[in-house]
């Protein structure tokens, strides 16, 4: 990386910026910078680039220097957006590291990092050349088209004349338009990011007068009744709040905006403008009054400790222990001392949730991160939190890339989640495994919280890694729930069970609403049904784009793929033999809720899942209703098992465990334990200990019998021994290439030369090439090579630089052609 290592630039000094493009480019590129912009130029500042014929880019300065690249001549760079960085150095080290580790490259991680509205958008425009005077009579009928729209629309876009014209390649005849001198083109840089601007109105300062103001009231009531309307709103509205916008006059006058604006013309009213949060709330004064439990402070206390010995802690912590209001201490703390917190939840759902617990303690210093935000919420919250006024930052992975000045600590919540991975696109990092070397490079502190670690975050810390804390009763004393295990096979021989809900299940739920309680429904699957079959030739609708079934959603009516998005309608004729016997196997969160509505008419009942919550408040709409109590029953997928603290819900259904345990993944029994544990800890969390029903066909299930006591440890140990056995993490890592390619036959002869060049720096760490659980995806067909390499003795940095090496290698062959390699290091 190139460094500028003088303090002060000179006027002609030449000087040339290595840039980070927002592109999946192996090496950063560098670009001459012109003599009128030296002084303007800095690391971290956004610059406009040309890459390529005519490509215009945003790029981040990641380095100033004065030697001209050896092998191509130096562009010069077009423009120079930003007065001040929006990025730090530290954050060009972290992509930095995050590109290595993860084995991308750096403009892969400039795309996840960055809003959108930081990376311009480049349209190519087009626009009549004034100084040309148009004869039509010689163009020909496109020509005319399009000079004719651009008369009654001075610009253009390349894809609205496509539009126009009908066809989609029109660059040559806007290049023989160009040539003639009809047209002008140019690539423009447009910034999306649009600040939030409002109306303020103030009273003309004559009128503070009282006799002024009476006689101006005086004309307005015989002559403009609505503009004497909107004066009276005014004052009453002054009396009461500093500031009054366009819009709040306007409600409460109910005089309309024409009248407003008549008073501005006549200069009773003035009207400004100013520029406002979208992020605002209003300030909540309360107190942070809670009281720790005696296990909570011995468990505060031994934090303090240990951070005092290690800089990454584990805080194994029952269900409903009170882990929060551990985070809200030590934040408090953090927040004296003038330093900025992150404090990473694994879900939206969760964000939205426990923002209004935390605004309680931090007002407005408190901001929110995650990908339901628009484009300008997005870029204000980066911008707030790089000038330091959020001193706390509550978000989803992405908020590990936001530009903290003074980081002091690093909360991850439920850290044994697998939504802290991202898998698709590059880069696929894990935000907690991020958030760790995040934490080195500022020298913060870091706090992973969970009742159920991720086996490799309680390896380290029983190793000696990490410090380990632990809080094994629940805040107020309220017992674990109780928890009963029904074998659906029994309820179905005994014709008990009611579609999908056992005797038992039905009675609990029925005892909760009669006492006015809450009851949360966890099944693993959202649509209505994931298979349909024709009983007669077995004939199940499969996607066109993917290997897998299609899912009945009978919200839509349609059959939908959730891997592509792909939906067709839902046939009532079986296509391959003409029977019209189809039934739908399996069940989803959909047909739950549609079935508990039968089954329990007059009971309020909502669903949670991907499809209920697509809209940016739809997550905190259902939250609020059952806060509330106008939802008794809620239904849903993982979202409802993570983090949700009601005081009403005192029983838990779970429809199917076996979903869960009969997975085909080395990990299948540690998410199973920790997916069943965390659902059942959303019961009986406020006094009333509560209740857990598991549906099963294997009630003797070692998982299950493992959830009944409560016993994460004998889980640990046992599942340790297989993991040490087969080469699992914790002990090995594992890295997985996935080769993709839209021939299979071709894909065959990739795969396998590709595994034989790791094979020759590896040996039998190498595994595969074989096909994946799914193994064809949006019309790519997928092989997967696995690498699995020891902890000790091996250098993975050397091991990540070879990986590198072979797929760059492979990449310049002519076998390679039309393939797509994508490595995934630590992928589960």
């Amino acid at each position: 990386m190139l460094e500028f290592t003088g303090s002060e630039h000179t006027d002609r000094r030449t000087l040339f910026v290595e840039v980070v493009l927002p592109l999946g480019i192996a090496i950063n590129y560098t670009y001459r910078v012109p003599y009128d912009l030296n002084d303007q130029i800095a690391v971290g500042k956004r610059v406009v680039v040309q890459f390529g014929k005519s490509k215009i880019y945003t790029a981040i300065v990641a380095g100033i220097g004065e030697q001209a690249p050896e092998k191509y001549e130096a562009k010069y760079i077009i423009d120079v957006l930003d007065a001040e960085p929006v990025v730090h150095q530290r954050q060009l080290q972290f992509w930095a590291w995050i590109a290595d580790y993860y084995l991308c490259n750096i403009g892969e991680v400039m795309n996840a990092a960055l809003p959108t509205a930081l990376k311009l958008a480049s349209e190519t425009k087009v626009e009549l050349n004034k100084e040309y005077p148009v004869d039509k009579t010689t163009l020909n009928d496109r020509e005319y088209l399009i000079v004719d729209a651009l008369e009654l629309q001075p610009e253009l876009t390349v894809n609205d004349i496509a539009k126009l014209l009908g066809q989609k390649t029109v660059m040559p005849i806007l290049k023989m338009m160009f040539e003639k001198g009809i047209i002008n083109i140019s690539e423009e840089v447009s910034d999306r990011y649009k600040p939030r601007v409002r109306t303020f109105i103030t009273l003309n300062p004559i009128y503070r007068d009282q006799d002024q103001l009476r006689e101006l009231f005086g004309i307005l009531e015989k002559r403009a009744p609505k503009q004497a309307d909107a004066v009276l709103a005014y004052i009453q509205l002054s009396r009461s709040q500093k500031t009054i916008s366009k819009s709040e006059l306007v409600e409460a006058s109910g005089a309309g905006a024409a009248a407003i604006k008549s008073l501005i013309e006549k200069e009773i009213l003035f009207a400004e403008e100013k520029i406002v949060s979208r992020l605002v709330h209003d300030a909540d004064d309360l107190e942070a009054n809670f009281e720790l439990s005696p296990a909570q402070q011995t468990a505060l206390d031994e934090i303090k400790q240990g951070f005092e010995q290690k800089d990454v802690l584990l805080l194994h912590g029952v269900t409903s222990a009170g882990k929060t209001q551990l985070y809200i201490r030590l934040i408090e703390e953090m927040v004296n001392s003038g330093k900025q917190i992150l404090y990473l939840l694994p879900e939206i759902a969760l964000t939205t949730h426990i923002v209004e617990r935390l605004r309680k303690y931090f007002g407005n210093a408190i901001g929110v991160y995650h990908s339901r935000f628009n484009d300008n919420e997005r870029v204000e919250v980066w911008q707030k939190v790089l000038s330091g006024q959020y001193r706390v930052v509550l978000g989803a992975r992405s908020s590990v890339f936001l530009p903290f000045k003074d980081l002091g600590l690093i909360v991850v919540d439920e850290e044994h989640e697998n939504s802290y991975k991202q898998f698709d696109p590059a880069p696929r990092y894990n935000a907690r495994d991020a958030s760790i070397y995040l934490g080195h490079m500022y020298g913060a502190k870091v706090l992973l919280g969970s009742a159920t670690p991720s086996f490799e975050s309680f390896y380290n810390a029983h190793n000696g890694k990490y410090g380990l804390v632990k809080l094994t009763e629940r805040f107020g004393g309220v017992e674990m729930p109780l928890i009963e295990v029904v074998s659906i096979t029994e309820e179905t021989k005994k014709k008990t069970i009611q579609s999908h809900f056992t005797s038992v299940l039905m009675q609990d739920i029925n005892n909760a609403l009669a006492n006015k309680e809450q009851v949360i429904l966890f099944q693993n699957r959202r649509g209505y049904a994931p298979i349909m079959l024709c009983k007669i030739c077995a004939y199940t609708p499969k996607c066109i784009n993917c290997d897998v079934s299609l899912t009945y959603h009978k919200s839509s009516g349609k059959l939908h793929c959730h891997y592509c998005g792909y939906k067709e309608d839902s046939p009532n004729i079986c296509p391959a033999c003409g029977s019209t016997q189809l039934e739908y196997k399996g069940f989803g969160t959909e047909k739950v809720e549609a079935e508990l509505k039968l089954l329990l008419p007059d009971a309020r009942i909502a669903r949670m899942d991907l499809d209920t919550t697509r809209s940016k408040n739809a997550f905190q709409n259902i939250l609020n209703d059952l806060d509330e109590h106008r939802i008794d029953i809620l239904a849903g997928t993982q979202m409802v098992a993570k983090g949700l603290d009601f005081a009403s819900v005192t029983v838990i259904g779970i429809i199917s465990a076996d979903s869960l345990l009969k997975y085909p993944d080395f990990r299948a029994n540690e998410r199973a334990y920790q997916m069943l544990s965390q659902v059942s800890g959303r019961a009986g969390r406020r006094g009333k200990q509560g209740k857990v029903v598991i549906q099963t066909y294997d009630p003797g299930h070692r998982v299950i019998q493992q959830v009944i006591a409560h016993d994460y440890v004998d889980l640990y140990n046992t599942e340790m021994t297989e993991r040490k056995n087969f080469k699992y993490p914790p002990f090995y890592r594992l890295i997985e290439i996935n080769i993709k390619h839209k021939d299979p036959e071709i894909l065959h002869h990739q795969a396998e030369a590709l595994a034989r060049d790791l094979r020759k720096h590896f040996d039998d760490r190498v595994i595969g090439p074989e096909y994946p659980l799914v193994g064809r995806i949006r019309n790519y067909f997928i092989k997967t090579i696995i690498l699995k390499f020891e902890k000790d003795n091996i250098s993975m940095p050397k091991v990540r630089a070879t990986i590198k090496d072979v797929i760059t290698q492979f990449n310049t062959t002519k076998l390679s052609k039309g393939s797509v390699i994508q490595p995934d290091v630590d992928p589960y």
